[in-house]
């Protein structure tokens, strides 16, 4: 029996944009960084492009689907519930 993958944390920056209804919708895939300074670095950089950004953690262990609850590192404007 192979032992577990350890825990990974998994650090991401989204960006939304207008989706022409009056909503927002993801301006591209979600990014991923190496470490969560960068990731508060780059969300504060789109700030002035789109209308909602969120840099978020969490930690990972996606051999297993186990994933923990996200940890807000950034946030600017009225970011869509992603659940």
């Amino acid at each position: 029996m192979s032992k577990p993958t350890p825990p990974t944390k998994l650090i991401v920056v989204m960006a939304f944009e207008d989706d022409g209804e009056g909503g927002l919708r993801p301006a591209f895939e979600p990014r991923e960084f190496q470490s969560e300074q960068r990731a508060r670095i780059e969300a504060g950089s789109l700030v002035n492009s789109y209308p909602a950004v969120i840099a978020w953690s969490r930690q990972a262990r996606p051999d297993i689907g186990e994933y923990g609850e996200p940890a807000i590192l950034f946030q600017h404007g009225d970011v869509p519930d992603m659940e």
